[in-house]
């Protein structure tokens, strides 16, 4: 059986979604996982829950049984929670992170500019990643973002300086190369659900 299907099995098999899986040259295998989403019911706060210690170890003891099993070959097995530039893979994942800053890489150059401030050559974009529903109550996304210098702390900004006027580009989920939880580091949190993928739990 191949790694990819050996390892889903055996993640899923315990709870888990499977994040991401990561084999270096030096015979690292490294597994990120994370407790399955489900959205809160409307008008009720969504509670997230973190990845701890004991489930990293739960899934280290069943997948080296399992691996074994297979003979795949590695040198040392980390499975570890995500991290702060956590990959969105599936459309649960972008339901889940809406509303956060997030990087995307589409699979190719936009083509035509989204505004006259935007390279038509342009594959890589930062923003907040929103929901939008069209008329037939089909789901797409988008990015918003201002090419506004950051502030830094404790820096004055004028009230006369007109800001940048925000940005927008509209995508499909196929046409990404990828997406990730940008690796923004902040000590008030991401909000809903910020600080749950700042702290990673990992066992190797």
């Amino acid at each position: 059986m191949a790694l990819q299907d050996i390892v889903t099995q055996t993640v899923v098999g315990l709870g888990y979604d499977l994040v991401e899986i990561d084999r270096s040259a030096g015979g690292l295998l490294r597994i990120t996982i994370d407790l399955p989403w489900v959205q809160a019911p409307e008008g009720e706060v969504q509670v997230e829950q973190f990845i701890t210690v004991e489930d990293c170890e739960k899934v280290t003891r069943q997948l080296q049984f399992a691996l074994e099993v297979d003979g795949i070959e590695y040198r040392r097995l980390e499975v570890s929670s995500p991290g702060i530039d956590r990959p969105l893979r599936h459309a649960q994942d972008f339901e889940r992170f809406a509303g956060q800053v997030v990087d995307v890489t589409l699979k190719a150059p936009i083509g035509v500019a989204a505004t006259g401030q935007v390279s038509a050559n342009r594959k890589k974009f930062r923003g907040t990643l929103e929901r939008l529903v069209d008329e037939q109550a089909q789901v797409t996304w988008q990015i918003v973002w201002s090419d506004a210098p950051a502030v830094k702390p404790g820096q004055k900004v004028s009230k006369k300086r007109v800001p940048p006027p925000l940005q927008a580009l509209g995508f499909a989920l196929d046409e990404l190369r990828e997406a990730r939880l940008a690796p923004i580091v902040s000590f008030k949190g991401r909000g809903s659900g910020a600080e749950l993928h700042g702290g990673e739990a990992s066992v190797s």
